[in-house]
């Protein structure tokens, strides 16, 4: 698992994989019931496994302390 956080933009990528080529996402899968100020998508291959997960709205889903492994600041 890597997360890439853009303090920035305020967006996180969860990648549940190693390596995600360009076009393998191939469905975003909004999930419902994260928060106000979150949007949540899930990111699933044409065979339907998870790929990753983006969050929209980073610092009011997800815990200091997992936006802080972040690698690419």
């Amino acid at each position: 698992m890597h997360i890439d956080h853009d303090r920035e933009h305020d967006t996180a990528y969860v990648s549940l994989v190693a390596h995600i080529a360009d076009g393998a996402a191939v469905r975003q899968i909004p999930v419902d019931g994260v928060g106000a100020d979150a949007e949540v998508f899930l990111d699933v291959d044409a065979s339907g496994r998870l790929l990753g997960i983006e969050v929209i709205g980073a610092s009011g889903a997800l815990p200091v302390e997992v936006l802080e492994q972040d690698s690419t600041g």
